[in-house]
């Protein structure tokens, strides 16, 4: 074994990622394109810098598996309860819908029952990655359109269990589709009660006694020694090693170890994914490609129309409003990465021609990148759909209707919490918005005025009283979505005061030039009120104290930045 050409070989990966993935990263695309783009540019149909990626891709499979149980951790049962309906609902009929769709149409253009189900199933799937990588960055996770995608992509990736269950036993047993499903089912559901009964009686007991011993590395040995294990078991079994780590983390997801057990793991899977999207990209042939670009271009114009058109479609059916529909449609129309696992897996088996599962995999990829023109054009559209103009009185502004003078709080975090409670002990009144939906339940079930709201849309703004209100104060968290509220309030109500909190000098300046009347420095008071505890310690006098910290807030805490 060339142990040196093997070391050759994983600096060439490193360094490649650590070049171009940054370059994705600072025009805001996903990672994913950036590993894929540096595994065709060191592939042997790029520049040919690797060759033999046997090694590589057996080691990537790990990236795979660890993505996997990253996602059962996400999918506790509470979680799951909380959006049941629309992730058994709607998205059950998104999958089912979207795949028997496109897999009627490949086996209508010639291909077996086999690969059609699979080629169905696979561009069915949208990208987990992107999408709430998108989400996150707009501050939308929390809203309705940002609910409905992630209850859709919650299972998406369920399907790719039994998806990958089935490539597994199509390729190893050569049988058909239809002698397969049954076998498929029948594993995955002895799998469940096998691993549902070692995570009950074994899971909980081992992880406590391993907290116990207060190792860190312990602690990480332990997890991946479960991963990995119920992964091999599982292909002992027949099954999918992907399908022992899912069912992992769905375990662990219920124990009160979740959150170290997510923050060790997470560099693992990292690495490991990256490597698998790098020998993804290492095996797209460029040349085939090109040579069949115009069906390619076609193939990517037809998934993400069709796709946007049918999920959008069954949003209508479960009665989301038609612009939150457009917007899940679109948001959702592209491929995602398990169609890269799904068909590279199929590719290896002879599942899938190999000429097939190339075009296949430039489809997804070329969808993904479409992915923020279809978030644009979605709330494009569905700005026009929901045109305040057309709808119904809001609930919030029927309820406040009387309420008048009051303080529009937007954000009800923790400091928005202590806002409202400064107001209420000096007996003013208030409203507020957020868009936690489980945080509103709470505070309307306490009777306290906290709705639903998206406050970077102006008829919110008006709907919760800002035409009435004597000031608006504003705690959201993200610093883009607090500006552009702040802009929008001073532009629709030049009189009225706006407080808001701001992260840093940087972004009190953003802030101050959207219109903001007062800004304070989380960072900056955080730091003075710190000051002023030690210093009290220290026997220093009240009001020596108070001309100190004053002197700091007279010039906006400029003199904070000194030692910078």
């Amino acid at each position: 074994m060339d142990h040196s050409q093997n070391l050759a070989d994983v600096l060439v990966f490193l360094a490649a990622a650590v070049v171009i993935v940054p370059v994705f990263r600072k025009f805001r695309s996903s990672p994913i394109l950036g590993y894929l783009v540096a595994g065709i540019i060191i592939g042997p149909h790029g520049l040919a810098i690797i060759g033999d990626t046997e090694a590589a891709t057996t080691l990537a499979e790990f990236g795979v598996v660890f993505l996997l149980f990253m996602i059962g951790l996400e999918l506790s049962v509470g979680r799951l309860r909380t959006l049941g309906s629309k992730v058994f609902g709607l998205g059950s009929l998104q999958v089912l819908v979207t795949g028997g769709l496109i897999g009627a149409v490949a086996w209508w253009f010639g291909m077996g029952v086999d690969a059609s189900v699979i080629i169905g199933g696979g561009l069915a799937l949208s990208s987990t990655a992107f999408v709430l990588q998108m989400l996150a960055e707009r501050g939308e996770r929390a809203t309705p359109f940002g609910l409905s995608a992630f209850s859709i992509l919650l299972l998406q990736d369920l399907a790719v269990v039994p998806l990958l269950i089935l490539v597994t036993l199509l390729g190893t047993a050569g049988s058909s589709f239809y002698d397969v499903f049954g076998q498929a089912a029948l594993n995955g559901a002895m799998a469940l009660v096998i691993v549902a009964g070692f995570g009950r009686y074994l899971l909980r007991p081992l992880y406590r006694i391993i907290a116990g011993v207060r190792s860190a590395e312990l602690f990480v040995s332990t997890t991946l020694l479960v991963v990995l294990g119920m992964g091999w078991i599982m292909s002992i079994a027949g099954l999918s090693m992907a399908l022992g780590a899912l069912l992992a983390g769905l375990l662990l997801a219920e124990t009160e170890y979740r959150h170290q057990i997510e923050a060790d793991i997470r560099p693992f899977r990292g690495i490991l994914l990256g490597l698998f999207f790098m020998t993804i990209g290492m095996g797209i042939d460029i040349g085939l490609i090109l040579d069949n670009l115009g069906l390619i271009a076609v193939l990517v114009v037809s998934l993400l129309a069709g796709k946007a058109l049918v999920t959008a479609g069954l949003c209508r059916v479960v009665g989301l409003p038609a612009g939150v529909s457009v917007r899940v449609g679109l948001a959702l129309s592209q491929g995602g990465e398990f169609g890269f696992v799904l068909f590279g897996a199929a590719m290896t088996l002879g599942l899938i021609e190999v000429d097939v599962a190339q075009i296949l995999l430039a489809v997804i990829t070329l969808s993904m990148v479409a992915t923020p023109a279809m978030f644009t054009i979605g709330k494009t559209f569905a700005g026009r759909l929901d045109d305040p103009r057309n709808a119904d009185q809001s609930p919030i502004e029927t309820e406040i209707a009387d309420v008048n003078a009051h303080v529009l709080i937007v954000g009800f975090g923790r400091v928005g919490q202590t806002v409202a409670k400064v107001l209420s002990d000096a007996g003013l009144d208030y409203v507020a918005l957020d868009l936690d939906q489980g945080r509103v339940a709470r505070c309307r079930a306490r009777g306290m005025p906290v709705y639903y709201g998206d406050a970077d849309q102006v008829n919110v703004l008006g709907a919760a009283g800002a035409a009435r209100a004597k000031a608006v104060v504003v705690t959201i968290d993200q610093a883009k979505t607090a500006s552009t509220v702040v802009s929008a309030l001073r532009g629709q109500f030049p009189d009225l005061p706006i407080y808001v909190r701001a992260r840093d000098r940087q972004h009190m300046a953003r802030l101050e030039q959207a219109g903001a009347t007062e800004v304070v420095s989380e960072a900056a008071e955080s730091s003075l009120q710190l000051g002023s505890i030690v210093l009290t310690s220290l026997d220093v006098s009240t009001d020596d104290i108070a001309s100190v910290i004053q002197s700091y807030r007279e010039d906006d805490y400029a003199r904070l930045d000194e030692i910078v």
